[in-house]
């Protein structure tokens, strides 16, 4: 609405009113501007968040999985800053090495061998030249590698029967001798601890589920239902299952457990996902300075919830390494953050940002590497002692440093960004992510459980899902013993072998310490 100044009222109570009404349409017109400014920055953040969340997609579809940035193994970014700088004076530059021929590893000397001679014929045995007799001067040797099948055979039992002839003819009492049943894991059943041990490590160690190993044993005209083998698998873990509770009396024994879980599909539980959960010590492979056990132990639970960390705890009051999952609060455990996860949740934004627009997420990848290649320098020094040394003397001010970092990068980043959601992740695990300057025995990730629950999460990919609890719960229990066996350096094969011909001996409350994976004697 346009007035022209002719049109103005002269009275001064006129025009204060004719000012206030324009106020208030200017007041609107700015509050509609304002809404839809507002409402515009909304719809811009939502638009970003959908581009990130789908450029992430395609990354984890078609992409690379590995987290390990380049330069991972840099100690710190400013010695590859100085290495990427060249000298402009120098254009050529002559590097003299020697090139090594790849050598094949010898085959072990304790395969059985068979040794072929190719000689020539007698008849060749004569110089062409003055047709005198040649002599060896020499041989060349080389090895090939046979392969057998699976040898099946049967053994038969045979135990004869004695009874005495002279009360038989004076019908008295007539008693029978005869040598006793051996002990078994399965009674009265056709499977040695060689066929059970055959069966269970073809499943939880190698992924070969039972319709493939029945497939497998009638080419040699065995039928073998998997009916049959998945009842004596939960014979086989329920006579392991003092082992497992032995383990795990001692794993609750360790100053320090790393924790994880994963779905699990149970086709018999009303739940639509189960877990399995993990708790683990030590080292994935023994070391003869580790004095720490090297324990795996699984246990299926139908939830998720912090009841069944408590209940598989039980009190335990040491440290326990884990990622950000709230239902470890709930235990008695003093919670040590994963400086994998932290990283991880900015290597995902990184993913999610255009070409050339990752700088803060790149700049935080890089902070927590300086952590990493502190770690990379304790693990080198001598003794626990002067690795802990290392790590309390240069890692507080790199932590300062990214810790000022994400304070100022908070209040420039939108929160619900990829990117924002990363860095409050760091700030909000902090008090957690810095417990591992307390005691050198905790680790700054627990990629020692993630890396623990992989052969599990494998080996559901070709097995799929679990029928009963009970199925889920005796699974735990055999890739306990197997990925324990493993950590311990110990054949897993060779290991229940053992197991299967000695628990059948043992009483019910029999101690089995001497049946550990580290006191075990399988020689």
């Amino acid at each position: 609405m346009n007035i022209l100044p002719e049109d103005l009222p002269n009275d001064i109570e006129a025009l204060k009113a004719l000012l206030l009404e324009q106020a208030l349409l200017l007041g609107k017109k700015d509050s509609l501007l304002s809404e839809k400014d507002s409402q515009l920055a909304q719809w811009q953040s939502k638009y970003t968040f959908i581009l990130e969340q789908w450029r992430l997609a395609q990354q984890k579809q078609f992409g690379k999985s590995s987290e390990i940035s380049p330069g991972q193994g840099e100690l710190f970014d400013e010695i590859a800053a100085e290495s990427d700088v060249i000298d402009t004076e120098t254009e050529t530059q002559t590097v003299s090495y020697t090139r090594q021929k790849p050598k094949r590893q010898p085959l072990p000397k304790d395969l059985p061998r068979e040794t072929v001679v190719l000689d020539i014929a007698e008849s060749d045995k004569v110089c062409s030249c003055c047709q005198g007799a040649l002599h060896c001067i020499g041989e060349d040797r080389s090895e090939k590698l046979d392969f057998i099948p699976a040898q099946l055979k049967v053994i038969e039992t045979v135990r004869p029967k004695y009874a005495c002839r002279e009360c038989e003819k004076t019908g008295t009492q007539n008693a029978i001798k005869q040598a006793a049943i051996p002990p078994s894991i399965i009674p009265k059943g056709i499977a040695t601890p060689s066929l059970l041990s055959q069966i269970i490590t073809g499943k939880f160690q190698y992924s070969l589920p039972l319709y493939r190993q029945e497939t497998l044993f009638k080419q040699y005209g065995i039928e073998l239902s998997r009916r049959t083998m998945s009842d004596w698998m939960k014979k086989c873990a329920d006579a392991l299952e003092p082992l497992y509770e032995r383990l795990h009396q001692v794993l609750r024994k360790q100053s320090v457990i790393q924790a994880d879980e994963t779905t699990l599909n149970v086709i018999k539980e009303a739940r639509s996902k189960c877990y399995m959960w993990v708790y683990c010590t030590g080292k994935d492979a023994p070391s003869k300075q580790n004095l720490i056990p090297n324990i795996v132990l699984y246990d299926y639970q139908p939830t998720r919830s912090g009841q069944c960390a408590i209940d598989f705890l039980q009190g335990y009051d040491g440290y326990l390494n884990v990622d950000g999952y709230q239902a470890y609060e709930s235990t008695q455990a003093t919670l040590a953050g994963c400086w994998a996860h932290a990283r991880r949740k900015f290597i995902e934004a990184e993913k999610g940002m255009p070409k050339g627009k990752s700088g803060k997420a790149t700049m935080a990848i890089n902070h927590i590497k300086k952590l990493y290649a502190i770690e990379t320098l304790a693990q080198q020094a001598d003794n626990v002692e002067g690795a802990f040394k290392i790590r309390q003397e240069q890692a507080p001010e790199a932590l300062a440093n990214y810790k000022a970092w994400l304070e100022k990068s908070a209040q420039q980043v939108p929160p619900k960004s990829l990117l924002g959601k990363a860095i409050q992740y760091n700030l909000n695990q902090w008090d957690k992510l810095t417990v591992y300057l307390t005691d050198y025995h905790v680790n700054i990730d627990n990629n020692r459980a993630e890396r623990a629950i992989k052969p599990f999460v494998i080996g559901r990919k070709n097995w799929l899902f679990s029928n009963t609890g009970n199925g889920a719960r005796s699974s735990a229990t055999l890739y306990s013993i197997i990925e324990t066996a493993k950590a311990n350096g110990l054949i897993p094969y060779d290991y229940l072998v053992r197991l299967f011909e000695e628990l059948p001996r043992r009483k019910e409350n029999d101690d089995v310490d001497d049946l550990l994976p580290w006191n075990i004697k399988l020689t």
